[in-house]
């Protein structure tokens, strides 16, 4: 049981530092964006240091996607934030995944996930080898 002078006080107090919370929050929001941005910069620095055959904007593209704070997705998992080689493929290969295969139009027509990847790899593959060595395959 709170007494209600005691109650009064702390919500006194608790509104007497709104303000200052508010501040705090807009700041901290801002110092993420500014940090989101920086990252996704670095993110994108990365897929073309990777993968330098990459369109800069595809890189730029991908790093935005993948690095979505909250999102769940690999840039933003403890090996995307390290920039770690293995889960910046795996961004630029979830992005050739989704936007040049028939990969979501497969899984939407029943195939299991493991089936419709194998029935792409081949041409996840070869772009990922196009835009590592630069030779065109016209796949």
């Amino acid at each position: 049981m709170v007494e209600e002078a005691a109650l009064a006080l702390a919500e006194e107090r608790c509104l007497a530092d709104a303000e200052a919370r508010r501040r705090r929050r807009a700041r901290d929001a801002r110092r993420r964006e500014a940090e989101d941005v920086r990252f996704t910069e670095a993110f994108a620095r990365e897929i073309s240091r990777l993968f330098p055959h990459c369109p800069p904007g595809r890189a730029r593209a991908i790093a935005a996607h993948a690095s979505v704070r909250g999102s769940g997705r690999v840039g933003r998992s403890s090996a995307g934030r390290a920039l770690s080689e293995t889960a910046v493929t795996a961004a630029v290969r979830a992005s050739v995944r989704h936007t040049e295969t028939p990969y979501d139009q497969l899984l939407m027509s029943g195939v299991p996930r493991y089936e419709a990847r194998r029935r792409i790899a081949a041409v996840v593959d070869t772009r990922l080898w196009e835009w590592r060595e630069g030779v065109a395959t016209g796949a």
